[in-house]
């Protein structure tokens, strides 16, 4: 038990995916827009890192491994990851289509979002076992979806300040992220 909780305590905050390791920046910038995109993305990133979990640790440990063919993971992760990737963009294209046209262009860019490759190469790195793999990738995914929940709070509270012109737009979403990221440091201790 004490595993599944200190999986669950650095995947969420301690080694957040976005905020302490800064993978997966793209949609964290792209998408905090609006809650709803950011939720969906979320949602979307748990399953992908989720599944492509649950796929890649017998890939790797069944065939990858034992045939000495491990210089192929990344090839062959990103493959898997692309599947479920395919995946949701049908399933979101065909039930929610509001929600597919918010997220855009950056539904498909899961696929080299390097934090669903990393999740799966740090699953293999730090040789958790099947069960531990499914559960770090979900909390993963977890924290991905906190920083883009919290992110998009900080983000609506910009509309209302007086910016100055100089830091509108991109300037102000960068240090904005920053001082986010910066409150997370506050858990490393854990």
């Amino acid at each position: 038990m004490s595993s599944v909780f200190s999986i669950m305590i650095s995947a969420i905050l301690t080694d957040n995916y976005v905020l302490s390791q800064f993978k997966g920046i793209c949609p964290f910038l792209g998408v905090s827009k609006k809650l709803s995109s950011s939720l969906g993305m979320g949602l979307a990133v748990i399953f992908v890192m989720t599944c492509a979990s649950v796929v890649t640790y017998p890939v790797y440990s069944l065939i990858l491994e034992p045939f000495n063919l491990e210089y192929l993971r990344t090839v062959a992760f990103i493959l898997i990851i692309a599947l479920f990737v395919q995946l949701v963009e049908i399933a979101m294209k065909k039930t929610l289509p509001f929600l597919y046209r918010s997220l855009g262009a950056y539904l498909p860019l899961i696929t080299t979002n390097c934090a669903v490759l990393g999740v799966t190469l740090a699953n293999i790195d730090n040789e958790f076992n099947f069960m531990e793999s499914i559960l770090n990738a979900f909390f993963v995914g977890v924290g991905f979806t906190l920083a883009l929940i919290l992110f998009t709070g900080v983000r609506s509270k910009l509309e209302d300040c007086d910016i100055p012109e100089a830091f509108k737009g991109i300037p102000i979403t960068l240090v904005s992220a920053s001082i986010v990221s910066l409150s997370f440091m506050a858990f490393s201790g854990l």
